[in-house]
């Protein structure tokens, strides 16, 4: 994680010129930023650090943007309001459970749609065992108590599975 984030630094500081420019919009720059940032999201593991992270470099990101230093205070409440942002943990659940409901919807033969029922077979390690990103999601689940089974069927209608993630990731 440390490794991405000095990558993703050093990306943003080559793009300094672009940031610093009149011609493009603020919403083109946020847009990039969460779009370069934010890439392949739907398949991680969300934990705790790497959220905290990754909220961390946005902020930055939006700050430099908007050109607010260190003298003027902001919170980051504020900040996101200004921008029109979302909590990154809210943003990531959102992509996350579109992701699902697009690979659900895909064909029976489709590999993604089977990797999302395989079970991993063997033992594992001593202790306590990791947050995988099926338990997150099952524990997503339970919260509006919905199975897995249900899911899976409620995915097929796209206006259902809308609401679904409307109830999971509120605005």
């Amino acid at each position: 994680m440390a490794a991405r984030r000095k990558k993703a630094q050093q990306a943003f500081a080559m793009l300094t010129p672009v940031w610093r420019s009149k011609d493009l919009r603020t919403a083109t720059k946020i847009r990039i930023v969460t779009a370069v940032l934010l890439y392949g999201s739907e398949t991680w593991r969300v934990t705790t650090a790497s959220t905290k992270q990754v909220q961390t470099f946005i902020n930055k990101c939006l700050r430099r943007i908007l050109r607010v230093y260190w003298p003027e205070l902001i919170s980051n409440k504020d900040l996101w309001i200004r921008t029109g942002q979302e909590p990154i943990v809210t943003t990531i659940k959102r992509r996350h459970w579109k992701w699902i409901g697009h690979t659900l919807r895909k064909g029976e033969r489709n590999i993604a749609r089977h990797a999302m029922d395989w079970n991993p077979q063997g033992t594992r390690k001593r202790g306590r065992p990791r947050i995988t990103w099926r338990s997150s999601i099952q524990k997503d689940l339970k919260e509006i108590n919905m199975t897995w089974c249900k899911a899976k069927r409620a995915a097929q209608d796209r206006q259902k599975w809308k609401a679904i993630v409307d109830a999971l990731c509120p605005p």
